[in-house]
């Protein structure tokens, strides 16, 4: 593939995601229990020796199916640094506290990134047997409920740190009062996925870093989602919060943190 600097092939972008998250989706899928043990980073948050694994893994492939392209991912990014024009978004394992406890709703979330918009994305689920990609194109997609009151909504982001303060504990009160049914897959990038398809309605993800909702953020907009933050219009990394569904019910869960 020439320089990555001046790709516009989204065919050779995707095919080069999809090979790189499939190997580490293999790799996954045949790692020892040991590669599961977790501990605990400075932060609080949970992270297992799998999670550095993929990364480095998936790393080096992109660098050499697309060079010239950084990999910017969450286990070995610099806090704060601002985004480059254009990056991979990796998050290795997205739902780390359920992988390291065998639970199946971890992912692989893997995006290409122009000016802050994501135009690809695959999101990998090793133990569902599934993956998904998104190229920037509409398909067909099934309807979502518009009222919050006949609402399924995914929250994700509530863990310990910073992101549970009283704008998370407002959002979370409203929501468990007013939509139909809540879920708590423990997946920024499965929720995104659940929204897509279909599965839920919509989904509110608090504190959410680029790593974490690329990849969704470009499937769901495909599938003709609104995809807000936290002002209640377009979403762009840096906000708060990250609101997808049906119109009605977006603008619904983004003006949660306003309020």
């Amino acid at each position: 593939m020439s320089d990555a600097s001046d790709m516009s092939d989204v065919t050779g972008l995707r095919e080069a995601a999809e090979a790189s998250v499939d190997e580490a989706v293999a790799w996954l899928c045949s790692a020892g229990r040991e590669w599961s043990v977790a501990r605990l980073k400075a932060a609080g948050e949970e992270v297992t020796a799998a999670d550095a694994e993929v990364e480095s893994r998936m790393t080096r492939a992109l660098a050499a199916r697309t060079p010239g392209v950084p990999v910017i991912g969450e286990e070995s990014s610099a806090p704060g640094a601002p985004l480059p024009p254009r990056c991979w978004l990796l998050d290795p394992i997205d739902g780390t506290v359920n992988f390291a406890r065998g639970a199946p709703m971890y992912a692989v979330s893997l995006a290409y990134v122009r000016d802050g918009v994501p135009l690809v994305g695959v999101v990998g689920a090793p133990a569902l047997g599934r993956r998904w990609t998104a190229l920037g194109g509409p398909e067909d997609a099934r309807p979502l409920a518009g009222d919050p009151r006949r609402a399924v909504v995914g929250v994700s982001g509530t863990g310990a740190g910073p992101a549970r303060g009283s704008a998370t504990r407002r959002v979370l009160d409203r929501v468990q009062d007013e939509a139909y049914r809540v879920r708590a897959q423990g997946s920024m990038a499965l929720d995104l996925v659940g929204v897509a398809e279909g599965w839920l309605d919509a989904c509110v993800c608090l504190a959410p870093k680029p790593w974490d909702v690329a990849a969704g953020v470009a499937l769901c907009r495909e599938r003709g989602r609104d995809v807000l933050g936290a002002d209640g219009r377009a979403f762009a990394f840096g906000s708060p919060v990250l609101a997808v569904g049906a119109p009605e019910v977006a603008r619904w869960l983004a003006g949660l943190w306003e309020g």
